[in-house]
């Protein structure tokens, strides 16, 4: 092939990058679009002009161009990601938030705390999770100190991308990476290899991100995120004849296994006992009628599995009988369980036009049609404390439903009651916690010790955790990021063609010739700065599959290890500080946080540049170059 064709195709190359970097930053289409469209091209153009190598193979064949989609590093972030979903739903991190929040300490103390927690966790796990869990546990910290969670959420986000920048799994950016220099000739990264580097970094920012941050955000006061997430519910159970709770006596009004619970009234063989139930303890077959708020009820329903079913008629027997027909009726044609299913709880508001009004309970068949429980009933006005199947139904009453999400969401098209939209909360499966982090524990040992590659040890993590019951496969599906997967591999296979073609050397000599006279800690320095700055208006998992090769490409023109600006790569594609679309945590602290576009710059610029700034210091010295 002449020198012109192959000129032709690394500027063809180039082209499609600068339309992709383009379509990422526009959004004029989505991003999985985006790299379709971009895929497609290479595709059709490679097949056209074929980039000919030894005995006129094509060196960039669709198999090469598509191996991206199999990369080793892709398919382990696949893995963690189910792996992650697994410690969600099985309510270890929630847990954990619970304890910290119930730790008194100074208000500064206590934030320190729980974000020097939120970094520790995003070493090890996937960062978004991880800011779902604690977006509540300082929401709850800002109420009872008077702060602003304007002052706390944009904290929590840097936190965990600072976590994310100290271990080989900290985040799918540093396993591309790791996977990238690998095509180049590279070894790959170690588990722990950046992790001292990192860990100096992410302390230089963590000062500022605890005693700067909280002070120069605006302080506004947050806005209510659900309709009920303070008003107490009326509900009602039966103890089961398998129960922990058995036995167990009142303490103060209240039950240990019951957090957060008012028991109002307990019915006991015929008998009604009013607090403060002293000296009583729990039998089989006891109803409670009490109060609590959707939070509790829903830390109840998860730790006691089987507590709450259809409140249909007092008494043991009849309830172990209809127990057992819900469950098998729950069965449908295809012989799913309900362990195949998620297992939500919605509210739902009565209507005015609705056939329940004036009803109670048991007289509406809504539970038997829709297979959905009443786990509770609120009401503006003052209820009795009399059993929740007797309470008769009015307009604007909200119910707690527990079931299924596909029976649930059938509800939708109903007049009687109206789904309230973003109050849906999957129920965590906290009997399966010890489970979760065991198989998590041990998957990450044998990845830190050798014994088996990250990929290995993730995708066998994802594995036992459908196995064991953590999660199912229609949850270890819908956990999966399909964006992530179509943006890396289109990315790679960009990335594979760039070094191929030339292109990667090009831009690295370009770099080298604006800098012509400068050290190679300050070319290392710059090459740091332009990829931090566009690592936060494109995806960091663009940015590290485009400017690896580039980096290594830099390195070869200034004569220094490779590895050094791959590694610079890695940290700048972490910077994603200085907007909300930089990095999906930012995205999800905006709404607590009241942020604004502006938020971010203010607050997340100065964060990029002093990272930076850190980062031309520590690196020449810690590298010796």
């Amino acid at each position: 092939m002449s020198g012109f064709e192959t000129t032709i195709q690394m500027w063809v190359v180039l082209g499609l990058a600068v339309a992709l970097l383009i379509l990422y930053v526009t959004k004029w289409l989505s991003l999985e679009v985006s790299s379709l469209l971009v895929l497609t091209a290479l595709l059709l153009f490679f097949q056209i002009v074929p980039l000919s190598g030894t005995y006129d193979v094509n060196l960039l064949g669709a198999e090469v161009l598509l191996g991206g989609f199999s990369n080793p590093a892709l398919l382990a972030v696949i893995a963690l990601l189910v792996v992650g979903e697994g410690i969600i739903r099985t309510g270890v991190l929630e847990d954990l938030g619970d304890i910290i929040a119930a730790i008194r300490l100074p208000n500064i103390l206590l934030l320190a705390l729980v974000l020097v927690m939120v970094a520790m966790l995003s070493a090890f796990l996937n960062n978004t999770p991880i800011v779902l869990i604690f977006i509540p546990v300082l929401q709850a910290l800002a109420h009872k100190t008077g702060m602003s969670p304007s002052r706390t959420m944009m904290p929590l986000s840097y936190a965990a991308i600072l976590g994310g920048m100290t271990t080989l799994i900290g985040s799918s950016t540093n396993l591309l990476i790791s996977s990238s220099m690998s095509q180049q000739g590279l070894r790959p990264l170690t588990f722990f290899e950046i992790t001292p580097i990192g860990l100096m970094l992410a302390g230089v920012a963590i000062i500022y991100v605890l005693f700067i941050l909280p002070f120069i955000m605006p302080e506004r006061k947050s806005s209510s995120t659900g309709m009920s997430s303070g008003r107490h519910y009326i509900s009602q159970f039966v103890v089961p004849a398998d129960s922990g709770l058995i036995g167990e006596s009142a303490i103060a009004g209240g039950f240990r296994s019951l957090p957060n619970v008012t028991i109002k009234t307990i019915f006991t063989l015929g008998e009604t006992i009013l607090p403060p139930f002293d000296d009583y303890f729990l039998h089989a077959g006891d109803m409670l009628v009490v109060a609590a708020t959707r939070q509790a009820l829903t830390e109840v329903a998860s730790r006691h599995q089987g507590l709450f079913h259809p409140p249909l008629p007092y008494g043991l027997d009849l309830q172990e009988t209809r127990v057992r027909e819900y469950e098998d009726a729950v069965e449908d044609k295809e012989g799913d369980t309900p362990e195949d299913h998620d297992t939500v709880l919605v509210e739902a508001m009565i209507t005015p036009s609705s056939r329940m009004v004036g009803l109670t309970l048991e007289q509406f068949e809504l539970q038997q049609s829709q297979r959905a429980i009443f786990l509770g009933i609120q009401r503006r006005a003052q209820m009795a404390a009399s059993r929740m199947t007797e309470i008769r139904l009015q307009s604007g009453d909200v119910l707690l439903l527990k079931g299924r999400q596909d029976r649930l969401e059938a509800l939708r098209p109903e007049r009687d009651v109206v789904l309230i939209s973003g109050t849906r909360d999957i129920i965590p499966k906290r009997t399966h916690a010890k489970r979760a982090v065991a198989i998590f524990s041990i998957s990450i040992g044998c990845a830190v010790l050798g014994i088996v590659s990250i990929t290995t040890a993730a995708i066998a993590a994802a594995t036992a955790m459908i196995l064991t019951g953590c999660l199912n496969l229609r949850q270890a599906g819908r956990s999966i990021d399909r964006t992530i997967y179509l943006l890396v591999g289109t990315s790679l296979a960009l990335g594979t063609a760039m070094t191929a073609t030339g292109g990667a050397a090009y831009l690295a000599n370009v770099i080298v010739g604006l800098f012509d006279s400068a050290a190679p800690p300050v070319i290392l320095s710059v090459f740091f700065l332009v990829v931090a700055l566009f690592t936060n208006v494109l995806s960091n998992n663009a940015c590290a599959v485009l400017f690896t090769p580039i980096g290594v490409g830099l390195a070869a023109s200034v004569g220094i290890d490779p590895r050094l600006f791959a590694i610079t790569c890695l940290f700048a594609c972490n910077c994603s500080f200085a907007t909300p679309m930089g990095y999906q945590t930012n995205l999800l602290v905006m709404g607590p946080g009241q942020y604004q576009f502006g938020d971010f710059v203010r607050a997340g610029l100065p964060l990029v540049l002093l990272v930076w700034l850190a980062f031309s210091f520590i690196a020449p010295w810690y590298w010796e170059i």
